[in-house]
């Protein structure tokens, strides 16, 4: 379980969701909450008890927009990282983060920010089945050469576990391999596509964008935000037809976060404090 109150950190993520629907009221962006945020409001009308983390997906023209204009468009101390904007940020898709807080997920893989809400593009698949093949195998090969190049390559020692890392570092550079997973996903217009879907989400969670296009409003913590309208097929793609069934307890996953200090701003932390 948690080695932290899961409540506060719930309550900073929940304001971080509260300000990003604002800004999407304001500037007619689209969005729906994802994964098992949108789970946790349609079984539990809010976070999954033990969930740490809060998903969001956005269309990619709407996704796009919110990186030319976050930093105009975000209040203090929200702001959006993505690759776009931040050359070492070593994910293939966004977050909106609190820089008042700080958090280390990770410590082999040491990226320094605020706690987050992570935003998932939805971008367009090919109809035909060899070229939806096609683009889940470029694009999960690149994300796995993302996770080697930000890794530490000596996580597992020295030895023969070292030689891969250590090979794709040398072939490519995190900002080369976010180029190359950019042109991947947006290899099609989103607005025209029949498919769209997280190119993070699994191989049989791909579906119309009949389903992850279209948002309906849904209750989360006593708020008003967007969800999928027609949740029922998606969350049994992602969970299976039992997904109102909490999982047992040791099914029950957690970060344990390597740092989380939810009053010291990110930008004030040095390593030493991991320690103490």
């Amino acid at each position: 379980m948690a080695n932290y109150d899961i409540r506060q950190l719930h309550e900073k993520l929940l304001q971080i969701l509260l300000v990003f629907d604002k800004v999407c009221t304001e500037h007619n962006l689209r969005y729906c909450i994802c994964g098992g945020t949108l789970l946790g409001a349609v079984r539990h009308k809010g976070f999954i008890p033990w969930d740490d983390d809060l998903d969001v997906s956005m269309p990619r023209p709407d996704y796009e927009k919110l990186i030319a204009h976050a930093s105009e468009w975000l209040p203090a101390p929200y702001e959006f990282v993505c690759a776009e904007n931040d050359k070492k940020y070593p994910l293939p898709f966004g977050k909106i983060q609190d820089a008042s807080t700080t958090i280390i997920e990770r410590e082999h893989l040491y990226y320094l920010g605020g706690c987050y809400i992570d935003i998932f593009p939805y971008d367009a698949y090919p109809d035909s089945w060899l070229g939806r093949k096609r683009q889940r195998a470029e694009y999960f090969y690149l994300k796995k050469c993302l996770y080697l190049v930000h890794r530490d390559p000596y996580r597992h020692g020295r030895g023969v576990a070292s030689w891969l890392p250590r090979l794709v570092r040398k072939l490519y550079t995190m900002e080369n391999i976010q180029q190359r997973m950019r042109r991947v996903m947006t290899r099609f217009d989103y607005e025209t596509a029949n498919i769209a879907c997280s190119y993070t989400d699994g191989w049989h969670r791909i579906l119309p964008k009949s389903i992850t296009g279209d948002y309906a409003p849904i209750e989360f913590e006593g708020h008003q935000v967007m969800g999928i309208r027609n949740f029922h097929p998606y969350l049994t793609a992602m969970y299976g037809a039992d997904y109102m069934t909490p999982p047992p307890p040791e099914d029950r996953w957690q970060h344990n976060f390597n740092y989380l200090n939810l009053e010291l701003p990110y930008r004030q932390y040095t390593p030493e404090m991991r320690d103490k």
